[in-house]
Protein backbone atom coordinates (compact mmCIF):
# COMPACT_ATOMS: atom_id res chain seq x y z
CA UNK A 1 0.00 0.00 0.00
CA UNK A 2 1.67 3.39 -1.26
CA UNK A 3 2.33 5.50 1.55
CA UNK A 4 0.20 8.33 2.29
CA UNK A 5 0.30 11.90 0.57
CA UNK A 6 1.03 13.92 3.84
CA UNK A 7 1.34 12.19 7.11
CA UNK A 8 1.43 14.38 10.19
CA UNK A 9 2.61 12.46 13.66
CA UNK A 10 2.53 14.18 17.28
CA UNK A 11 2.15 17.82 16.34
CA UNK A 12 3.09 20.24 18.34
CA UNK A 13 3.16 24.19 17.72
CA UNK A 14 4.01 26.89 20.63
CA UNK A 15 3.61 30.66 20.54
CA UNK A 16 4.62 33.03 23.09
CA UNK A 17 2.45 35.33 24.77
CA UNK A 18 2.63 38.62 26.75
CA UNK A 19 0.36 39.00 29.54
CA UNK A 20 0.11 42.45 30.74
CA UNK A 21 2.45 43.29 33.43
CA UNK A 22 3.80 39.54 33.33
CA UNK A 23 6.94 38.61 31.56
CA UNK A 24 6.52 36.70 28.12
CA UNK A 25 5.14 33.32 27.94
CA UNK A 26 5.11 30.57 25.69
CA UNK A 27 2.27 28.55 25.68
CA UNK A 28 1.13 25.30 23.41
CA UNK A 29 -1.63 26.04 20.89
CA UNK A 30 -1.50 22.49 18.70
CA UNK A 31 -0.57 19.69 21.29
CA UNK A 32 0.05 16.10 19.64
CA UNK A 33 -2.34 16.04 16.63
CA UNK A 34 -1.97 13.35 13.86
CA UNK A 35 -3.26 11.91 10.69
CA UNK A 36 -3.00 11.24 7.31
CA UNK A 37 -4.31 12.23 3.79
CA UNK A 38 -3.85 10.30 0.38
CA UNK A 39 -3.59 11.95 -3.00
CA UNK A 40 -6.92 12.95 -4.35
CA UNK A 41 -8.76 12.93 -1.14
CA UNK A 42 -9.90 15.97 0.89
CA UNK A 43 -9.55 16.42 4.68
CA UNK A 44 -11.24 19.12 6.58
CA UNK A 45 -10.25 20.63 9.84
CA UNK A 46 -13.29 21.90 11.14
CA UNK A 47 -13.07 23.72 15.00
CA UNK A 48 -14.21 27.53 16.83
CA UNK A 49 -11.55 30.19 16.23
CA UNK A 50 -8.42 29.51 18.15
CA UNK A 51 -9.10 25.81 17.69
CA UNK A 52 -5.61 25.39 15.44
CA UNK A 53 -7.21 24.68 12.17
CA UNK A 54 -5.11 27.21 10.31
CA UNK A 55 -1.65 26.74 12.19
CA UNK A 56 -1.99 23.19 11.88
CA UNK A 57 -2.80 23.42 7.53
CA UNK A 58 -0.07 25.78 7.51
CA UNK A 59 2.43 23.06 9.74
CA UNK A 60 1.55 21.14 6.25
CA UNK A 61 4.21 23.87 4.52
CA UNK A 62 6.44 24.29 7.68
CA UNK A 63 5.13 27.34 8.17
CA UNK A 64 3.98 29.30 11.46
CA UNK A 65 2.38 32.39 10.98
CA UNK A 66 2.89 35.37 13.57
CA UNK A 67 5.76 34.17 15.91
CA UNK A 68 4.36 30.34 15.70
CA UNK A 69 6.78 27.62 16.23
CA UNK A 70 6.53 24.22 15.21
CA UNK A 71 8.53 22.24 18.36
CA UNK A 72 7.89 18.82 18.02
CA UNK A 73 6.55 15.66 16.19
CA UNK A 74 6.90 15.14 11.85
CA UNK A 75 5.01 16.63 8.85
CA UNK A 76 5.83 14.26 6.12
CA UNK A 77 5.33 15.22 2.31
CA UNK A 78 5.78 12.34 -0.16
CA UNK A 79 7.29 10.50 2.35
CA UNK A 80 9.90 13.01 3.45
CA UNK A 81 10.06 14.85 7.10
CA UNK A 82 9.37 18.78 5.73
CA UNK A 83 10.29 19.98 9.22
CA UNK A 84 14.09 19.06 8.50
CA UNK A 85 14.35 20.99 5.13
CA UNK A 86 16.35 23.80 4.92
CA UNK A 87 15.43 27.42 3.97
CA UNK A 88 16.09 25.95 0.09
CA UNK A 89 14.43 23.15 0.59
CA UNK A 90 11.31 24.57 1.79
CA UNK A 91 11.32 27.85 -0.68
CA UNK A 92 11.17 24.26 -3.27
CA UNK A 93 8.28 23.13 -1.62
CA UNK A 94 6.00 26.02 -0.92
CA UNK A 95 4.08 27.28 -4.25
CA UNK A 96 5.02 23.94 -5.93
CA UNK A 97 4.55 20.32 -4.42
CA UNK A 98 2.34 22.28 -1.73
CA UNK A 99 -0.02 25.58 -2.28
CA UNK A 100 -2.51 27.56 -0.26
CA UNK A 101 -5.97 29.73 -0.95
CA UNK A 102 -6.35 32.49 1.77
CA UNK A 103 -9.54 33.13 3.30
CA UNK A 104 -9.22 36.92 1.92
CA UNK A 105 -8.35 37.02 -1.93
CA UNK A 106 -8.72 40.83 -1.66
CA UNK A 107 -6.19 40.87 0.06
CA UNK A 108 -3.93 38.48 -1.03
CA UNK A 109 -3.74 39.70 -4.62
CA UNK A 110 -1.41 42.81 -6.02
CA UNK A 111 -3.90 45.49 -7.24
CA UNK A 112 -1.03 46.81 -9.69
CA UNK A 113 -0.49 43.58 -11.50
CA UNK A 114 -3.14 41.88 -14.31
CA UNK A 115 -4.32 38.69 -12.78
CA UNK A 116 -3.24 36.22 -15.21
CA UNK A 117 0.50 37.70 -14.27
CA UNK A 118 -0.07 36.55 -10.17
CA UNK A 119 -1.71 33.21 -11.42
CA UNK A 120 1.15 31.73 -13.47
CA UNK A 121 4.09 33.64 -11.02
CA UNK A 122 4.73 30.40 -8.98
CA UNK A 123 4.11 28.52 -11.94
CA UNK A 124 6.89 30.07 -13.15
CA UNK A 125 9.27 30.74 -10.08
CA UNK A 126 9.54 27.23 -9.52
CA UNK A 127 9.72 26.05 -13.20
CA UNK A 128 7.21 24.04 -13.28
CA UNK A 129 5.90 24.79 -17.15
CA UNK A 130 7.22 27.74 -19.55
CA UNK A 131 5.38 30.59 -19.88
CA UNK A 132 3.11 29.34 -22.78
CA UNK A 133 2.00 26.34 -21.00
CA UNK A 134 1.06 28.29 -17.59
CA UNK A 135 -1.11 30.63 -19.22
CA UNK A 136 -2.85 27.47 -20.82
CA UNK A 137 -3.17 25.77 -18.01
CA UNK A 138 -4.53 28.98 -16.50
CA UNK A 139 -7.26 29.62 -19.14
CA UNK A 140 -7.81 25.73 -18.85
CA UNK A 141 -8.56 26.48 -14.70
CA UNK A 142 -10.59 29.98 -15.51
CA UNK A 143 -12.91 27.57 -17.43
CA UNK A 144 -13.21 24.94 -15.03
CA UNK A 145 -13.95 26.95 -11.86
CA UNK A 146 -16.92 29.00 -14.05
CA UNK A 147 -15.01 32.33 -14.27
CA UNK A 148 -16.52 34.88 -17.23
CA UNK A 149 -14.72 35.12 -20.59
CA UNK A 150 -11.98 32.38 -19.27
CA UNK A 151 -9.59 33.51 -22.63
CA UNK A 152 -9.41 36.66 -21.84
CA UNK A 153 -10.32 36.94 -18.11
CA UNK A 154 -6.73 37.31 -16.93
CA UNK A 155 -6.13 40.75 -18.30
CA UNK A 156 -8.18 42.19 -15.72
CA UNK A 157 -6.86 43.86 -12.58
CA UNK A 158 -7.81 42.22 -9.26
CA UNK A 159 -9.89 45.23 -8.64
CA UNK A 160 -12.43 44.42 -12.08
CA UNK A 161 -13.89 41.64 -10.73
CA UNK A 162 -16.23 40.83 -7.90
CA UNK A 163 -15.12 38.90 -4.60
CA UNK A 164 -16.43 35.67 -5.98
CA UNK A 165 -14.76 35.49 -8.96
CA UNK A 166 -11.50 36.46 -7.33
CA UNK A 167 -11.66 33.72 -4.71
CA UNK A 168 -12.36 31.29 -7.70
CA UNK A 169 -8.83 32.90 -9.60
CA UNK A 170 -7.25 32.14 -6.14
CA UNK A 171 -7.93 29.28 -6.50
CA UNK A 172 -6.62 28.70 -10.18
CA UNK A 173 -3.12 30.77 -9.05
CA UNK A 174 -2.88 27.65 -6.04
CA UNK A 175 -3.64 24.91 -8.59
CA UNK A 176 -1.78 26.17 -11.70
CA UNK A 177 1.71 24.70 -11.18
CA UNK A 178 -0.04 21.27 -10.43
CA UNK A 179 0.84 20.80 -6.62
CA UNK A 180 0.30 17.29 -4.69
CA UNK A 181 -1.21 18.81 -1.99
CA UNK A 182 -3.86 22.46 -1.74
CA UNK A 183 -4.42 24.22 1.65
CA UNK A 184 -7.92 25.85 1.62
CA UNK A 185 -7.95 28.61 4.61
CA UNK A 186 -11.48 29.58 5.07
CA UNK A 187 -12.04 30.13 1.23
CA UNK A 188 -16.14 30.99 1.46
CA UNK A 189 -16.36 32.58 4.81
CA UNK A 190 -16.16 36.36 3.41
CA UNK A 191 -18.88 35.42 0.71
CA UNK A 192 -22.62 35.62 0.16
CA UNK A 193 -23.85 32.15 -0.05
CA UNK A 194 -25.09 32.19 -3.52
CA UNK A 195 -21.57 32.98 -4.33
CA UNK A 196 -20.26 30.67 -1.97
CA UNK A 197 -22.35 28.18 -3.68
CA UNK A 198 -20.60 29.07 -6.66
CA UNK A 199 -17.00 28.46 -5.61
CA UNK A 200 -17.85 26.00 -4.09
CA UNK A 201 -18.75 23.64 -6.78
CA UNK A 202 -15.89 25.27 -8.69
CA UNK A 203 -13.64 24.24 -6.35
CA UNK A 204 -14.62 20.78 -6.29
CA UNK A 205 -14.96 20.65 -9.74
CA UNK A 206 -11.58 21.45 -9.98
CA UNK A 207 -10.23 18.88 -6.99
CA UNK A 208 -11.92 16.06 -9.33
CA UNK A 209 -9.89 17.10 -12.53
CA UNK A 210 -6.82 17.84 -11.18
CA UNK A 211 -6.71 14.62 -9.00
CA UNK A 212 -4.71 16.95 -6.16
CA UNK A 213 -5.55 16.03 -2.25
CA UNK A 214 -6.49 18.96 0.20
CA UNK A 215 -6.85 20.31 3.39
CA UNK A 216 -10.55 22.37 3.59
CA UNK A 217 -10.19 24.56 6.99
CA UNK A 218 -13.27 26.44 7.92
CA UNK A 219 -15.43 27.10 10.92
CA UNK A 220 -18.90 25.77 8.96
CA UNK A 221 -19.54 22.30 9.26
CA UNK A 222 -22.08 22.57 6.48
CA UNK A 223 -19.98 23.88 4.16
CA UNK A 224 -17.30 21.31 4.78
CA UNK A 225 -19.63 18.33 4.33
CA UNK A 226 -19.79 19.22 0.69
CA UNK A 227 -16.21 19.23 -0.01
CA UNK A 228 -14.41 17.05 2.20
CA UNK A 229 -14.02 12.81 2.34
CA UNK A 230 -12.95 13.11 5.96
CA UNK A 231 -13.48 15.50 8.88
CA UNK A 232 -11.13 16.52 11.79
CA UNK A 233 -12.77 18.71 14.59
CA UNK A 234 -10.34 20.29 16.84
CA UNK A 235 -10.74 22.03 19.78
CA UNK A 236 -8.33 24.06 21.63
CA UNK A 237 -5.49 22.86 20.05
CA UNK A 238 -6.71 19.32 20.31
CA UNK A 239 -8.37 16.40 17.97
CA UNK A 240 -11.93 15.95 19.34
CA UNK A 241 -13.01 13.50 16.61
CA UNK A 242 -11.87 12.01 13.56
CA UNK A 243 -13.65 10.65 11.06
CA UNK A 244 -15.44 10.03 7.48
CA UNK A 245 -17.70 13.08 6.54
CA UNK A 246 -20.55 10.76 6.76
CA UNK A 247 -20.11 9.32 10.67
CA UNK A 248 -19.50 12.76 11.72
CA UNK A 249 -22.63 14.54 10.31
CA UNK A 250 -24.68 11.50 11.11
CA UNK A 251 -23.40 9.83 14.28
CA UNK A 252 -21.06 12.17 16.13
CA UNK A 253 -19.31 10.36 18.64
CA UNK A 254 -18.16 13.69 21.12
CA UNK A 255 -20.36 16.15 22.49
CA UNK A 256 -18.40 18.88 20.86
CA UNK A 257 -18.92 17.75 17.55
CA UNK A 258 -22.58 16.58 18.19
CA UNK A 259 -23.43 20.69 19.22
CA UNK A 260 -21.33 21.87 16.12
CA UNK A 261 -23.76 19.34 14.07
CA UNK A 262 -26.98 20.39 15.78
CA UNK A 263 -26.18 24.35 15.93
CA UNK A 264 -28.61 26.74 15.03
CA UNK A 265 -31.52 24.99 16.08
CA UNK A 266 -33.40 28.11 17.69
CA UNK A 267 -36.60 28.03 18.12
CA UNK A 268 -38.16 31.31 17.34
CA UNK A 269 -42.34 31.57 17.30
CA UNK A 270 -42.99 34.39 14.56
CA UNK A 271 -45.00 37.25 16.64
CA UNK A 272 -47.88 38.83 15.21
CA UNK A 273 -47.20 43.34 14.70
CA UNK A 274 -47.39 44.87 17.54
CA UNK A 275 -49.70 48.46 17.75
CA UNK A 276 -47.96 51.58 15.89
CA UNK A 277 -44.33 50.93 14.31
CA UNK A 278 -41.88 51.89 16.27
CA UNK A 279 -39.69 52.81 12.57
CA UNK A 280 -41.67 53.41 9.21
CA UNK A 281 -39.62 53.65 6.40
CA UNK A 282 -41.93 55.05 3.18
CA UNK A 283 -40.61 55.52 0.14
CA UNK A 284 -36.51 55.55 0.60
CA UNK A 285 -34.74 56.65 -2.42
CA UNK A 286 -30.98 57.20 -2.02
CA UNK A 287 -27.45 57.79 -3.42
CA UNK A 288 -23.99 58.53 -2.49
CA UNK A 289 -22.45 61.94 -2.50
CA UNK A 290 -20.50 62.72 -5.53
CA UNK A 291 -21.84 60.01 -7.43
CA UNK A 292 -25.11 60.18 -10.44
CA UNK A 293 -26.97 56.62 -9.43
CA UNK A 294 -29.60 55.53 -6.53
CA UNK A 295 -28.42 52.59 -4.75
CA UNK A 296 -31.45 52.35 -2.98
CA UNK A 297 -35.11 52.54 -4.76
CA UNK A 298 -38.36 53.89 -3.49
CA UNK A 299 -37.89 51.26 0.21
CA UNK A 300 -40.72 51.03 2.58
CA UNK A 301 -40.59 49.06 5.43
CA UNK A 302 -41.76 49.13 9.11
CA UNK A 303 -40.19 47.46 12.49
CA UNK A 304 -42.41 46.82 15.29
CA UNK A 305 -41.54 47.05 19.03
CA UNK A 306 -40.46 43.86 20.90
CA UNK A 307 -40.17 42.38 16.76
CA UNK A 308 -37.69 41.71 14.61
CA UNK A 309 -37.19 43.06 11.17
CA UNK A 310 -34.70 41.27 9.14
CA UNK A 311 -33.24 42.50 6.20
CA UNK A 312 -31.51 39.54 4.04
CA UNK A 313 -29.50 40.12 0.27
CA UNK A 314 -26.19 39.71 -0.78
CA UNK A 315 -23.32 42.34 -0.94
CA UNK A 316 -24.14 45.13 -3.58
CA UNK A 317 -28.03 45.11 -2.48
CA UNK A 318 -28.39 47.77 -0.35
CA UNK A 319 -28.62 46.41 3.37
CA UNK A 320 -26.14 48.70 5.52
CA UNK A 321 -27.16 51.56 3.12
CA UNK A 322 -30.72 51.24 4.32
CA UNK A 323 -29.03 51.12 7.61
CA UNK A 324 -27.09 54.41 6.82
CA UNK A 325 -30.23 56.23 5.96
CA UNK A 326 -31.63 55.31 9.01
CA UNK A 327 -29.26 56.28 11.28
CA UNK A 328 -28.78 59.80 9.50
CA UNK A 329 -25.48 59.12 8.24
CA UNK A 330 -26.56 59.09 4.29
CA UNK A 331 -29.77 61.83 4.24
CA UNK A 332 -32.20 60.28 1.49
CA UNK A 333 -32.79 62.15 -2.04
CA UNK A 334 -36.76 61.00 -1.42
CA UNK A 335 -38.70 60.15 0.88
CA UNK A 336 -38.90 60.28 4.81
CA UNK A 337 -38.42 58.09 7.97
CA UNK A 338 -40.16 58.18 11.24
CA UNK A 339 -39.35 57.16 14.58
CA UNK A 340 -42.38 56.61 17.12
CA UNK A 341 -44.76 58.81 14.88
CA UNK A 342 -42.12 61.70 14.52
CA UNK A 343 -40.45 62.17 12.00
CA UNK A 344 -36.18 62.09 11.83
CA UNK A 345 -34.32 64.71 10.35
CA UNK A 346 -32.78 63.66 7.38
CA UNK A 347 -28.97 64.54 8.72
CA UNK A 348 -27.66 63.15 11.49
CA UNK A 349 -27.00 66.48 12.77
CA UNK A 350 -30.25 67.67 13.16
CA UNK A 351 -31.45 65.29 15.19
CA UNK A 352 -31.86 65.72 18.89
CA UNK A 353 -30.06 63.83 21.33
CA UNK A 354 -32.88 61.56 22.63
CA UNK A 355 -33.05 60.71 18.45
CA UNK A 356 -29.49 59.66 18.99
CA UNK A 357 -30.60 57.66 22.33
CA UNK A 358 -33.21 55.70 20.71
CA UNK A 359 -31.62 54.52 18.19
CA UNK A 360 -28.76 52.43 18.64
CA UNK A 361 -26.26 50.33 16.39
CA UNK A 362 -24.04 46.95 16.69
CA UNK A 363 -21.43 46.94 13.79
CA UNK A 364 -19.99 43.49 12.40
CA UNK A 365 -16.56 43.64 13.56
CA UNK A 366 -16.26 44.64 17.06
CA UNK A 367 -12.77 44.58 17.40
CA UNK A 368 -12.71 47.93 15.27
CA UNK A 369 -16.00 49.34 16.79
CA UNK A 370 -14.26 49.86 20.37
CA UNK A 371 -11.19 51.93 21.66
CA UNK A 372 -8.51 49.29 22.38
CA UNK A 373 -7.30 51.80 24.72
CA UNK A 374 -10.48 51.94 26.83
CA UNK A 375 -11.36 49.09 29.40
CA UNK A 376 -14.95 47.53 29.28
CA UNK A 377 -15.91 50.00 32.12
CA UNK A 378 -15.39 52.77 30.19
CA UNK A 379 -16.72 51.71 27.21
CA UNK A 380 -19.86 50.74 28.50
CA UNK A 381 -19.97 53.87 30.92
CA UNK A 382 -19.54 56.49 27.89
CA UNK A 383 -23.08 55.80 26.97
CA UNK A 384 -24.49 56.26 30.51
CA UNK A 385 -22.95 59.25 31.25
CA UNK A 386 -23.66 60.87 27.24
CA UNK A 387 -27.63 60.44 28.07
CA UNK A 388 -28.60 59.78 31.45
CA UNK A 389 -25.34 61.95 33.35
CA UNK A 390 -24.32 58.89 35.53
CA UNK A 391 -21.06 59.35 37.39
CA UNK A 392 -18.84 57.73 39.61
CA UNK A 393 -20.29 54.61 41.77
CA UNK A 394 -23.94 55.20 40.37
CA UNK A 395 -22.34 54.30 36.86
CA UNK A 396 -20.01 51.36 37.97
CA UNK A 397 -23.28 49.84 39.57
CA UNK A 398 -25.24 50.58 36.00
CA UNK A 399 -22.38 48.87 33.95
CA UNK A 400 -21.96 45.53 36.45
CA UNK A 401 -25.74 45.04 35.65
CA UNK A 402 -25.54 45.32 31.91
CA UNK A 403 -22.44 43.11 32.32
CA UNK A 404 -24.74 40.94 33.90
CA UNK A 405 -27.40 41.34 31.29
CA UNK A 406 -24.58 40.28 29.10
CA UNK A 407 -23.70 37.09 30.87
CA UNK A 408 -20.40 38.19 31.14
CA UNK A 409 -20.32 40.14 35.23
CA UNK A 410 -18.48 42.46 36.45
CA UNK A 411 -15.53 40.87 36.98
CA UNK A 412 -14.68 41.61 32.75
CA UNK A 413 -15.19 45.73 34.03
CA UNK A 414 -11.31 46.28 34.26
CA UNK A 415 -10.40 44.32 31.30
CA UNK A 416 -9.22 46.01 27.64
CA UNK A 417 -11.11 44.90 24.06
CA UNK A 418 -7.57 42.77 23.43
CA UNK A 419 -8.09 40.45 26.98
CA UNK A 420 -11.34 39.37 25.21
CA UNK A 421 -12.52 37.16 22.77
CA UNK A 422 -14.26 37.66 19.84
CA UNK A 423 -18.00 36.51 21.41
CA UNK A 424 -16.97 38.64 24.55
CA UNK A 425 -16.14 41.34 22.31
CA UNK A 426 -19.54 41.24 20.76
CA UNK A 427 -21.22 41.21 23.97
CA UNK A 428 -19.59 44.11 25.13
CA UNK A 429 -21.05 46.21 21.95
CA UNK A 430 -24.35 44.63 22.95
CA UNK A 431 -24.25 45.98 26.29
CA UNK A 432 -22.98 49.97 25.09
CA UNK A 433 -25.77 49.84 22.88
CA UNK A 434 -27.86 48.12 25.99
CA UNK A 435 -26.60 51.38 28.53
CA UNK A 436 -28.70 53.99 26.18
CA UNK A 437 -31.55 52.75 26.70
CA UNK A 438 -32.93 52.62 22.83
CA UNK A 439 -36.16 51.09 21.25
CA UNK A 440 -34.53 50.15 18.36
CA UNK A 441 -31.31 48.75 17.58
CA UNK A 442 -29.83 48.16 14.10
CA UNK A 443 -27.42 44.82 13.92
CA UNK A 444 -25.67 45.65 11.16
CA UNK A 445 -24.14 41.45 10.36
CA UNK A 446 -23.12 40.75 14.26
CA UNK A 447 -22.82 37.30 14.32
CA UNK A 448 -20.95 36.83 10.71
CA UNK A 449 -17.63 36.86 11.64
CA UNK A 450 -18.14 34.52 14.60
CA UNK A 451 -18.06 30.82 14.55
CA UNK A 452 -20.93 29.23 14.66
CA UNK A 453 -21.30 28.48 18.27
CA UNK A 454 -20.17 31.51 19.72
CA UNK A 455 -23.07 33.04 17.06
CA UNK A 456 -25.55 30.82 18.47
CA UNK A 457 -24.86 32.05 22.20
CA UNK A 458 -25.25 35.49 20.39
CA UNK A 459 -28.53 35.61 18.92
CA UNK A 460 -29.90 33.30 22.18
CA UNK A 461 -28.89 36.38 23.86
CA UNK A 462 -30.25 38.97 21.86
CA UNK A 463 -33.66 37.32 21.79
CA UNK A 464 -33.64 37.06 25.39
CA UNK A 465 -32.62 40.51 25.48
CA UNK A 466 -35.63 41.20 23.29
CA UNK A 467 -38.09 39.40 25.51
CA UNK A 468 -36.73 41.68 28.83
CA UNK A 469 -36.49 44.46 27.42
CA UNK A 470 -38.97 44.97 24.70
CA UNK A 471 -36.59 46.50 22.18
CA UNK A 472 -36.74 45.99 18.52
CA UNK A 473 -33.87 44.99 15.78
CA UNK A 474 -33.52 45.46 12.25
CA UNK A 475 -31.08 42.93 11.90
CA UNK A 476 -28.61 42.77 8.41
CA UNK A 477 -27.68 39.63 7.29
CA UNK A 478 -26.93 37.29 4.45
CA UNK A 479 -27.53 34.39 6.19
CA UNK A 480 -30.66 32.47 6.22
CA UNK A 481 -30.02 30.08 8.98
CA UNK A 482 -29.62 33.36 11.31
CA UNK A 483 -32.98 35.05 9.73
CA UNK A 484 -35.31 31.85 10.55
CA UNK A 485 -33.41 31.70 14.09
CA UNK A 486 -34.15 35.31 15.01
CA UNK A 487 -36.86 37.05 12.56
CA UNK A 488 -40.79 38.06 12.89
CA UNK A 489 -41.13 39.69 9.39
CA UNK A 490 -38.11 39.83 6.91
CA UNK A 491 -37.27 42.34 3.49
CA UNK A 492 -35.42 40.68 0.73
CA UNK A 493 -33.68 43.22 -1.07
CA UNK A 494 -31.85 42.89 -4.40
CA UNK A 495 -29.68 45.34 -6.13
CA UNK A 496 -31.29 48.31 -3.88
CA UNK A 497 -34.87 47.54 -3.64
CA UNK A 498 -37.11 45.68 -1.57
CA UNK A 499 -38.15 42.66 -3.60
CA UNK A 500 -40.11 40.77 -1.59
CA UNK A 501 -41.59 41.83 2.49
CA UNK A 502 -43.96 40.60 5.16
CA UNK A 503 -44.25 38.04 7.99
CA UNK A 504 -41.24 35.65 8.02
CA UNK A 505 -43.62 32.99 7.15
CA UNK A 506 -45.22 34.07 4.02
CA UNK A 507 -41.71 35.51 2.82
CA UNK A 508 -40.04 31.73 3.47
CA UNK A 509 -43.14 30.13 2.08
CA UNK A 510 -43.60 29.32 -2.00
CA UNK A 511 -44.24 30.33 -4.62
CA UNK A 512 -40.96 32.65 -4.67
CA UNK A 513 -39.78 35.14 -7.10
CA UNK A 514 -36.45 34.03 -8.56
CA UNK A 515 -33.97 35.97 -6.42
CA UNK A 516 -35.53 34.86 -3.04
CA UNK A 517 -36.06 30.96 -4.49
CA UNK A 518 -31.81 31.13 -5.31
CA UNK A 519 -30.64 33.31 -1.87
CA UNK A 520 -33.13 30.26 0.03
CA UNK A 521 -31.77 27.29 -1.80
CA UNK A 522 -27.99 28.40 -1.35
CA UNK A 523 -28.28 28.23 2.69
CA UNK A 524 -25.74 25.00 2.78
CA UNK A 525 -27.68 22.26 4.60
CA UNK A 526 -26.03 19.47 7.11
CA UNK A 527 -26.46 17.16 4.65
CA UNK A 528 -24.54 14.71 2.37
CA UNK A 529 -24.56 15.43 -1.53
CA UNK A 530 -26.31 18.81 -1.02
CA UNK A 531 -24.80 20.54 -2.83
CA UNK A 532 -24.70 17.88 -5.83
CA UNK A 533 -28.44 18.25 -5.91
CA UNK A 534 -28.27 22.06 -6.03
CA UNK A 535 -26.25 22.66 -8.86
CA UNK A 536 -28.09 19.72 -10.90
CA UNK A 537 -31.59 21.60 -9.78
CA UNK A 538 -29.76 24.75 -11.16
CA UNK A 539 -28.92 23.21 -14.77
CA UNK A 540 -32.72 22.21 -14.86
CA UNK A 541 -33.63 25.65 -14.32
CA UNK A 542 -31.57 26.73 -16.70
CA UNK A 543 -31.96 24.04 -19.45
CA UNK A 544 -35.64 25.01 -19.02
CA UNK A 545 -35.48 28.51 -19.48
Amino acid sequence: MADPLLKVTDLRIEATAYPPGEPPQDITIVDGVSFALDKGRVLGLIGESGAGKSTIGLSAMAYGRGGVRITGGQVQVNGRDILQLGVRGLRALRGAEVTYVAQSAAAAFNPAKRIMEQVIEATLEHGRAGRSEAEARAVRLFATLGLPDPETFGNRYPHQVSGGQLQRAMTALALCPQPDLVIFDEPTTALDVTTQIDVLAAIKDAIRETGVAALYITHDLAVVAQVSDDIMVLKGGHMVEYGTTEQIITAPREDYTRALVSVRSIEHEEKQPSDDPVLRVEHVTARYRGTDFDVLHDVNVEVHRGQTLAVVGESGSGKSTLARVITGLLPPSEGQITFADRPLSAALAGRSREDLREVQMIYQMADVAMNPRQTVGTIIGRPLEFYFGLKGAEKQARVAELLDAIEMGKGFIDRYPAELSGGQKQRVCIARALAANPRLIICDEVTSALDPLVADGILKLLLELQKSKDVAYLFITHDLATVRAIADSIAVMYRGRVVRYGPKSQVLAPPFDDYTDLLLSSVPEMELGWLEKVIAHRKMESAGH
